[in-house]
């Protein structure tokens, strides 16, 4: 007997998922696994965890989602609480299984714990699956080793000479094997978390495929708001300005082939315009990074970067707490921050800020901010989030928070964000430094590039 036991990592969803449709066509009988990488947690040199408390929140409610779904159509979900490198054997003993089918990874943790797995259980045969980005990576027009070094340079070709595949329907029941039974998912106390820290945690977005497969259809058909999501996506307050797939991306939680399909659709059915192009540019970018990061491997971990260049960090750590506390004294910094660790979501306009300022101004190593990132992020994916901080360190302009916060009308986010200006006016709301606000934090530094931007806002008042 074909007894098969699916390994579900960052595909947390039973549509387009096609290492479980291949599993259901090939096997007989199936068992269903999700493993907690205790060491997902582990606190880092740098006096945080590798992740917090919202992302782990977010995963439970990702997985318990997924199990649900599963016990819906006849299968059940078996969560390890340690690794899989202690819960595969296990299953595998326990259930006699012969093969094993998953997501293919791409970067080097991932794939290190996949290459032990093998070493461990070297009998078992092995299916694994590409699923990660909108085109398979065996369809572009480059070899990995061939990426182009810029994003047009892989657009337009990818674009023109690649189409993404079709995607896999949801299961609409499972054979799963006799005897198993869903666990529960592990204690946040398991990974030394207080329940004080859990209670009050708050991802700003509930995990899980039913609500990702809601949120996009809310965005597109049920709300239209997807026509004017080219104008409204720099905004940094509410649901509703951009379309917040990514926390469910980051999971697997939707697949980017259902949300292609669907702006396609409803390009055809409502419009087609500059913001239909432009979510969907955004799922070929998010490509992109992960093809250039497998270019690059682990360079771009590390503090020169792949382009191996020397930066002079001064590394302050008392201005990196203040970064990380939001406690700069720099309004449109600050609001991002404390809103970042509070919600475990930023809005793309304020982690370009919060990233500028950080390597920029603050002259600290661009490696510490993409860690405190990984940290928090509920939409943390690897190559995205390490690769927006590579380019930030060496390739993007600067940004100046000053002029960003007033081009944008940020008073109202920043006062809601930052209750030591809520009565503020304005003007005092986006420079403090200029008044008797003793409540907040004076600025670890006005820079003299500021001075225009400042002028500006002090003649709101005129």
């Amino acid at each position: 007997m074909k007894r098969g036991l699916v390994w579900f990592k960052n595909d947390l969803r039973l549509h387009d998922n096609e290492a479980l449709h291949h599993a259901i066509i090939e096997c007989e009988e199936l068992v269903f696994c999700f493993c907690v990488e205790e060491q997902l947690f582990a606190k880092l040199d740098l006096g945080f965890r590798k992740a917090d408390i919202n992302r782990f929140k977010f995963l439970e409610q990702s997985v318990l989602n997924l199990q649900e779904n599963l016990e819906k159509i006849g299968g059940h979900l078996l969560i390890g609480e340690e690794s899989a490198l202690k819960t595969l054997p296990e299953l595998i003993e326990e259930f006699e299984i012969t093969d094993l089918y998953a997501e293919e990874e791409y970067c080097s943790e991932e794939l290190n714990l996949i290459s032990e797995v093998q070493k461990i259980l070297p009998a078992l045969n092995y299916h694994f699956y590409w699923g990660k980005t909108l085109y398979h990576k065996n369809d572009i027009p480059f070899g990995i080793t061939d990426i182009p070094l810029t994003s047009k340079a892989y657009r337009i070709p990818a674009g023109k000479e690649s189409e993404p595949r079709k995607t896999f329907k949801s299961p609409e029941n499972l054979n799963s094997c006799k005897n198993t039974k869903s666990s529960k998912f592990p204690s946040y106390k398991k990974y030394s978390f207080t329940k004080k820290e859990y209670d009050h945690a708050d991802p700003f977005l509930e995990g899980g495929e039913t609500l990702a497969l809601e949120r996009l259809q809310y965005y597109t058909f049920k709300s239209e708001l997807l026509t004017r999501y080219r104008w409204t996506r720099n905004r940094s307050e509410g649901l509703d300005y951009s379309s917040k797939f990514s926390p469910y991306l980051a999971l697997g939680c939707i697949s980017p082939r259902e949300i292609y399909e669907t702006v396609k659709e409803y390009e055809q059915m409502v419009t087609k315009n500059q913001s239909t192009w432009w979510l969907i540019f955004e799922l070929v970018w998010r490509d992109y990074f992960t093809f250039k990061g497998m270019k690059f491997g682990n360079e771009i971990f590390k503090t020169k970067g792949y382009k191996d260049k020397e930066i002079p960090f001064e590394n302050d750590p008392e201005k990196f707490k203040k970064w990380c506390d939001g406690m700069t004294g720099i309004p449109f910094i600050d609001a991002h921050m404390r809103q970042f660790n509070e919600t475990g979501y930023m809005s793309n306009r304020g982690r370009v800020n919060c990233a500028s300022y950080f390597v920029v101004d603050l002259n600290i190593d661009w490696t510490w901010g993409a860690a405190y990132f990984e940290s928090k992020l509920i939409d943390y994916d690897v190559t995205s989030n390490w690769m927006n901080w590579h380019m930030q360190a060496f390739e993007i302009y600067y940004t100046n928070p000053v002029h960003q916060s007033n081009k944008y009308r940020a008073q109202d986010y920043i006062r809601k964000w930052i209750p030591e200006l809520g009565d503020k006016n304005d003007i005092e709301t986006l420079i403090p430094w200029e008044f008797d606000i003793p409540a907040y934090p004076k600025p670890i530094q006005v820079y003299k590039k500021w001075t225009r931007a400042i002028n500006l806002i002090q003649k709101l008042k005129d």
